[in-house]
């Protein structure tokens, strides 16, 4: 897999060590087990898989490039490089702008830019509607293009669903940047419709096997399907692709959700004709974060901590996984860990800041999950431990805890 450059200020002393060791020990990246940081009063499990993956490094080594080739020029994101507010507050202070926010409102009208601009599209991709309008400007949108592979995976394969004349379930946040790009793709080769949840897909089914009523589903979906799109015709032969960030197991979940009720509808042997097989579009980065987070939660830790920006949608999830089973903290960085007694965190499902005091256990041994969504530098990890690691002084010392890794 190819090897993208990133600033060294975005690596680390200890997370990035740990990665190599991991790296070198599992090269196939069979094991999904935690690495275990034992500093004595205090351990961290660190999880196999985490931080940034090929698209986030790719988006990074892109942006940085855009600002290094080009200094007299106006450089504008078109939203938010990655959701991770240190990489998007470092690109700022460098001069870029954003032309939109993370909601598609426009804080920089497209009218005035000039074809002298350079504009970089993050990682989620964009709509084909902003790409012409790019285009009609004389902007060269491909040259600093930072669409993640794997998202420009499903939305070949919802090109190629389209061709064989299936409508596009999609599994996603219907106002996520990926999403509103996927949908965009989708709607252009055919009938298309966004789907949050398992809850949403089954009264999409209800309403295929005739138990739910026209309004009612229009009540439900409306705005959230292309237009002329008809369920009564459009719904008799589907395929489910997804959001990049979504849930693997939540997208499997939902698909295979469609196929049981087109062979209840059609029967089995007719499956073929009203379900298509799409689990390829499933994105390996957050397959190998999810099945890393699932063996962190077979240890005995007493809580978790997952550092990441609070509108990632990867990391959400993981903080999701994790709530599941231990009290969990959702941080932005080191920043929000106030002392040993008192913590920040975000709530992701209310959208609300929280104070919780007493989070690091006393007179025992602590245990703490630590790890993080797609889009968190390893030097924002660092930060957290070392910051935790502080209220430690008999701790063994970093350098000791490295050593026995090897």
């Amino acid at each position: 897999m190819k090897h993208f450059i990133i600033p060294d200020f975005y690596k680390s002393p200890i997370i990035s060590r740990v990665k190599e060791i991991r790296k070198v020990n599992d090269p196939r990246k069979k094991d999904y087990s935690p690495t275990l940081l034992d500093f004595g009063p205090v351990k961290f499990y660190i999880a196999r898989h985490f931080g940034f993956c090929y698209g986030v490094e790719h988006a990074i080594e892109t942006a940085y490039k855009a600002i290094e080739e080009n200094e007299e020029k106006r450089i504008f994101l078109l939203s938010q490089m990655i959701h991770n507010p240190e990489v998007n507050n470092d690109l700022l202070k460098r001069g870029v702008k954003f032309l939109m926010d993370t909601s598609g409102n426009q804080i920089i009208p497209f009218e005035d830019l000039t074809s002298n601009d350079i504009v970089v599209i993050p990682a989620f991709g964009t709509t084909l509607e902003i790409e012409k309008k790019l285009n009609n400007i004389g902007i060269e949108v491909r040259k600093y293009d930072t669409t993640c592979p794997f998202v420009e995976r499903v939305w070949k394969k919802s090109e190629k669903l389209g061709q064989e004349s299936y409508s596009i379930i999609i599994h996603g946040k219907y106002n996520h940047e990926e999403t509103r790009a996927t949908f965009s793709r989708s709607e252009k080769d055919a009938p298309a419709i966004v789907v949050k949840n398992i809850e949403e897909s089954k009264i999409i089914g209800e309403y295929i096997l005739g138990h739910v009523s026209d309004e009612d589903f229009e009540n439900k979906f409306k705005g959230r399907y292309s237009e002329n799109f008809d369920p009564k015709i459009h719904l008799s032969r589907v395929g489910v692709i997804n959001q990049t960030t979504m849930l693997a197991t939540e997208t499997q979940e939902i698909a295979d959700y469609f196929k049981k009720i087109m062979i209840e509808k059609h029967g089995e042997a007719h499956i073929k004709d009203h379900f298509a097989d799409t689990r390829d579009t499933l994105c390996y980065a957050t397959n190998e974060n999810q099945e890393a987070t699932y063996a962190l939660l077979k240890t005995d830790a007493n809580l978790a901590i997952v550092v990441g920006g609070y509108n990632s949608s990867n990391t959400s999830h993981i903080v999701e996984l994790c709530e599941e089973k231990l009290p969990t903290y959702f941080i932005s960085s080191a920043a929000e860990i106030v002392s040993q007694r008192r913590i920040n965190h975000f709530d992701f499902k209310n959208h609300e800041h929280l104070v919780s005091d007493n989070y690091l256990p006393e007179n025992t041994e602590v245990k703490i999950i630590l790890t993080s969504g797609a889009s968190c530098p390893d030097s924002v990890i660092d930060s957290v431990l070392q910051k935790i690691l502080s209220y430690y002084p008999n701790a063994k010392s970093i350098e000791q805890v490295l050593a026995e890794l090897n």
